[in-house]
């Protein structure tokens, strides 16, 4: 009973991490650091982490046939997938990535659709409509001016790019994830991600005034480092060892609720109409392209 309690507070403390995250970031850009500079900072910081835990972890050696999995797993998750949040986080608000963001699950099932043939029913299909029609009702009438966000349609639109990639790479990373130990995969990852994203981040990152950034911005970016880039996953992994994984994908629909009462109570966002409707397609999309059952007997009552 206690391992399960234990499993649940950490699904919920990297659910929690990730939907502070929005509005952590969003405050440090870019005046103190562009969004291309932070990922520099971010990959390098989580490379370094994942690089010191390996010293207590087994020792593997990735078979030269997992090479090219392994590039574009990097590729996807650790460089487009974050150039694409970071950039649409500065240009958007942390609603709206919030509320985006959650349609990753149905991005995987588009994915899984074209490339391993999964079958759709009409619930899902269903789901897929409802979900996509939140996240173009944001892009399209959500654009309302807001300090701090200078081009809220094209952000929103990174965003859904970032969720695209990050399905991708969900898909693409998963048999690696079966073969070897995760924090081999991840140090290789990120060390990969440092050499990807080095000649759009550098730029950014030459830029930042190190010597005289206050605290409030300096405990911001060891947040994303630590926390977002690296505890959660941890967190994630821990709680996946004693709970199902549709368990701890189900805590997904928190994630735009906490982004949205943080952002609203740091005064960092506002929840309007457009926003609030979007939210609740998106988060009903997701439900029901995630909810498990018979899809025979649940698309013969919504058909």
């Amino acid at each position: 009973m206690n391992n399960r309690l234990f499993a649940l507070l950490a699904a919920l403390g990297a659910t929690t991490i990730y939907g502070l995250n929005h509005t952590i970031a969003k405050v440090v850009m870019p005046d103190y650091i562009g969004a291309f500079g932070f990922i520099m900072l971010r990959v390098v910081g989580a490379s370094a982490l994942f690089w010191f835990f390996s010293l207590w972890t087994p020792r593997e050696k990735i078979d030269r046939a997992d090479y090219l999995r392994l590039f574009f797993a990097a590729l996807l998750g650790m460089c487009i997938n974050m150039l694409m949040f970071f950039k649409g986080l500065e240009l958007s608000t942390p609603i709206n990535s919030g509320v985006i963001v959650t349609l990753t699950p149905i991005i995987v099932l588009i994915l899984s659709v074209i490339f391993l043939y999964e079958r759709l029913g009409t619930r899902k299909i269903l789901g897929i409509a409802i979900g996509f029609s939140g996240a173009l009702l944001l892009i399209l009438y959500g654009a309302q001016e807001v300090a701090d966000a200078p081009n809220i349609t094209l952000g929103n639109i990174l965003f859904l790019i970032n969720a695209t990639s990050y399905g991708a790479y969900l898909i693409l990373v998963k048999p690696l994830t079966q073969k070897y130990h995760t924090i081999t995969l991840m140090k290789w990852m990120f060390l990969l991600g440092i050499f990807l994203t080095f000649p759009v981040t550098y730029g950014d990152f030459s830029q930042v005034q190190w010597d005289q950034l206050p605290f409030d911005v300096i405990w911001r970016m060891v947040f994303v480092v630590v926390g977002t880039t690296f505890l959660t996953y941890l967190l994630n992994v821990y709680a996946l060892k004693t709970l199902p994984a549709s368990v701890v994908g189900a805590f997904i629909y928190l994630q735009p609720l906490i982004t949205i009462v943080y952002a609203v109570f740091t005064e960092n966002d506002r929840l309007d109409n457009v926003k609030a409707v979007a939210c609740l397609l998106v988060l009903f999309g997701v439900y029901l392209v995630t909810k498990k059952g018979r899809s025979k007997k649940l698309d013969s009552r919504l058909g």
